[in-house]
């Protein structure tokens, strides 16, 4: 099959297109291997609310769903199995990009149950446990960007793992995400651990800065506010880029680690799925193109993409300081960038643990189900 030329520009840009969704009905059709074959796809990212809505839609799971219940397994455990059982799956459709990368892309994520992204302890076993209940090298274990999270990635790096760190928002958040990946290479170092095979990128969240910053610009009313809408996110996304430079580019301390065979940790967009129908439905792909970084996307971003993306190369490097002014006049019109990003990561945790919780709620209880088979 022949790769549509736009994701094919985008990729020899030095973005990884990573397909933002994964369901069974993807698996079986042949639809992930199709969109590996025609649109540069080399990766997948889950999250809670993803398999939620797969679940919930359509019979793909009702036959194993309903065979564990009679089974007596519990919810959590069986709304897992199910779950880990399609990361799996994908991570072997996705081996030969895996291989042909050197364990760079062909990546597949899963999260840690979100209900524990406070629980620094018990999102470091989670994340072990997915790693040994999967197995596969090319695994994401997703842990939230949380206060509790961030001693969470340096152990579970420390312990050779790799690692999608998932809803940051801030620049700030995000060097201390840096920090804590380069503190658990440091350990898996000094633990004797090879560190060619640990690998991790950092999801910073793109369109959610804009719908949140965007209403209170439009709260404030102002024409000069308002003349800010739509540009906070990308110029957030740019300064990350920025704090990435100087942590992996330029910094002593990685220097050091990429002598023992440690990777950077590539920034990735998230959340790049145009919400507002006023703005161009690319522009969070187009305007975030630099070298060393990840877009997951939608699939009905990939295809607007493929109809009608453009791609003129390097979008971010040189902008940080441009960026910057433009958060600057975010603020200095009165919106508190500070409450956004907590406003916004707390939000982000909570939607995450309400499919969870949906997820629980929707499966059959096994003492149901064994009744009701006993019938005549």
């Amino acid at each position: 099959m022949t790769q549509n030329r736009v994701l094919s520009a985008l990729s020899a840009a030095g973005v990884s297109v990573w397909l933002d969704d994964l369901s069974r009905d993807r698996l079986t059709s042949g639809n992930l291997q199709q969109l590996i074959d025609t649109r540069s796809v080399v990766g997948v990212t889950t999250n809670p609310s993803i398999f939620e809505h797969a679940i919930s839609h359509g019979q793909a799971y009702t036959r194993q769903l309903t065979q564990l219940a009679e089974r007596g397994a519990a919810a959590d455990s069986a709304t897992r199995t199910v779950i880990t059982d399609d990361v799996r799956a994908a991570c072997d459709v996705l081996r030969p990009q895996w291989e042909a990368s050197r364990g760079v892309d062909g990546r597949v994520s899963i999260e840690v149950d979100p209900r524990l992204a406070h629980d620094t302890e018990a999102t470091v076993s989670q994340a072990a446990e997915l790693w040994k209940i999967i197995d596969r090298p090319n695994l994401f274990i997703k842990i939230p960007a949380t206060t509790a999270g961030m001693p969470a990635i340096t152990a579970t790096v420390a312990a050779g793992i790799s690692v999608n760190v998932t809803l940051i928002f801030s620049v700030e958040r995000h060097r201390q995400v840096m920090d804590a990946y380069l503190a658990g290479l440091e350990a898996a170092q000094d633990a004797g651990r090879d560190l060619t095979g640990i690998h991790s990128v950092a999801s910073l969240f793109v369109s959610r800065v804009d719908t949140e910053i965007d209403r209170r610009l439009e709260a404030i009313g102002t024409d000069g506010a308002k003349a800010l809408r739509g540009q906070a996110a990308i110029a957030n996304a740019r300064l990350a880029y920025a704090a990435y430079q100087d942590v992996f580019e330029d910094g002593a301390r990685y220097a050091a680690l990429s002598y023992a065979g440690g990777h950077v940790q590539r920034p990735l967009w998230a959340s790049t799925g145009v919400k507002n129908p006023a703005y161009p439905d690319t522009m969070y792909i187009t305007e975030l193109i630099a070298p060393h970084t990840v877009s997951t996307i939608p699939e009905r971003t990939i295809e607007a993409l493929a109809d009608h993306g453009v791609i003129v190369g390097d979008s971010i490097t040189g902008t940080a300081t441009q960026a910057q002014t433009l958060l600057d006049d975010v603020s200095a019109v009165g919106v508190d960038l500070a409450d956004v990003f907590a406003v916004l990561e707390n939000d982000g945790v909570a939607k995450f643990a309400a499919s969870w919780r949906q997820l629980l709620d929707a499966y059959p209880a096994p003492a149901e189900t064994t009744a009701g088979s006993s019938e005549p």
